[in-house]
């Protein structure tokens, strides 16, 4: 039994990162994308809710809806491709701790669980299936 536990860890330490970025990549994008899709789908809602129930210190409304629905809907694509990913995740880490302190501090066991996944993108990039890979490669015989 012991044997077949270290096995299957050994297995698992295996796995390339690239694999495991990938679904990362994809379900925070997935979060943030859906969120600025649903923006667009009613602005004038958008505003009113930015308005009177969002209330971002410091951004009045009519400057926090777009720039909330901008960070949304860029952010995302940034992910699916894994290009300029750890400047996308930094963002999104940005808008996340906004959202917690000031818009649903009550949500936190998400906004943790986004945070977890935006931390791993963060400290360790797109790995090898991104564009960010791509660039690397290509920079490096340059140099």
């Amino acid at each position: 039994m012991v044997a077949l536990v270290k096995r299957l860890i050994t297995r698992l330490d295996a796995v390339p990162y690239a694999l495991l970025a990938l679904p990362l990549r994809f379900a925070v994008a997935t979060v943030f994308w859906n969120s600025g899709q649903t923006k667009l789908a009613d602005w004038n809602a958008t505003l009113q809710l930015f308005a009177d129930d969002y209330r971002v210190p410091l951004i009045p409304p009519d400057w926090a809806a777009p720039m909330a629905a901008t960070i949304e809907l860029t952010t995302p694509v940034l992910l699916v491709l894994g290009f300029a990913t750890r400047g996308a995740a930094l963002v999104l880490l940005g808008m996340t701790t906004v959202i917690e302190l000031f818009v649903y501090p009550q949500a936190w066991p998400t906004h943790v669980q986004w945070v977890a996944m935006l931390l791993v993108l963060l400290s360790r990039g797109a790995g090898a299936l991104s564009l960010d890979a791509v660039l690397a490669r290509r920079f490096q015989r340059w140099s």
